[in-house]
């Protein structure tokens, strides 16, 4: 096919340099950050990803150009308002997103109003759908909301990784919902591969085209099953263009990337995009 315009990927790359297994240093993500929304890819890069319990670190590194902050909020609601008024008190930095997990025992409505209370129409707000029987009743408290699910897709040990049946169960979960999506963690390259290099052994990886694409096809109706095969699929047909990958892109938002340069790079080379960002 022909290589897609980069506005219809804009955003798709959340920069999470600062997490593992990048664990990128501070000093050294905020320029690099920089560097990637100045290159020809730039419009493919979203926020920089934080954690909340690093914003104190923030102040020492900004250099006075404007940076957008997707801020992960690990401890729950409780800690919302305090990294509120961290990133608010920062010079030059604005909040794009908050992303909120849900600490076992936390009340639903609770955590949606503090949600609601603090976040502007601006500030997209995630919440990291817990990988165990909560993630129906989550997803029943998202519909109809204007705040989106974050799944996690991956980690350091094979137990981090969901299998392709239960990403397919959380992707057509969200579409048959309505609620948009957002990933993390694992999504290393475009198609779904086998990482021979992880210290515990080869470890399964999803690609995030499959995801894209399986969340298109969610959208025209299919099954988990067929979801789950989308997934596993290790030279997939990207097949998405025009009105049906801008829906596509409409439930599958974003995921973050320890390594910008990794997508970026598979994405040409699979000549979905160039650098003229031309068809």
């Amino acid at each position: 096919m022909s290589p897609l315009p980069l506005p219809a990927l804009a955003g798709l790359l959340d920069d999470a340099a600062l997490f593992p297994p990048g664990d990128m240093p501070l000093p050294d993500a905020v320029p690099a950050h920089h560097g990637h929304h100045a290159a020809w890819y730039g419009g493919l890069v979203g926020p920089l990803v934080f954690p909340a319990p690093r914003l104190h670190e923030l102040p020492d590194v900004l250099d006075g150009r404007p940076i957008a902050l997707s801020v992960t909020v690990p401890q729950g609601p409780a800690a919302l308002a305090p990294a509120l008024k961290a990133v608010a008190d920062l010079p030059h930095a604005s909040l794009a997103a908050v992303e909120i997990a849900v600490p076992p025992g936390t009340d639903l409505a609770d955590l949606l109003a503090v949600l609601d209370e603090h976040l502007t129409d601006q500030v997209l707000g995630y919440v990291e759908v817990p990988r165990d029987d909560r993630r129906e009743t989550v997803l029943d408290a998202l519909a109809g909301t204007r705040h989106r699910a974050k799944f996690r897709t991956g980690g350091l040990v094979p137990d981090a990784h969901p299998s392709e049946e239960e990403l397919a169960g959380s992707i057509h979960a969200a579409v048959a919902r309505g609620v948009p999506f957002k990933c993390t963690a694992g999504l290393h390259h475009a198609v779904r591969h086998t990482d021979h290099h992880t210290a515990g052994g080869p470890l399964e990886q999803h690609g995030f085209l499959n995801v894209l694409l399986a969340a298109g096809a969610a959208l025209d109706g299919a099954s988990p099953a067929d979801l789950a095969a989308i997934l596993a699929d290790r030279s997939p047909a990207f097949d998405l263009t025009g009105e049906r990958l801008a829906a596509a892109r409409g439930a599958f938002a974003s995921f973050g990337t320890c390594s910008v340069a990794d997508p970026v790079n598979d994405l040409l080379a699979l000549g979905l995009i160039t650098r003229n960002g031309t068809r």
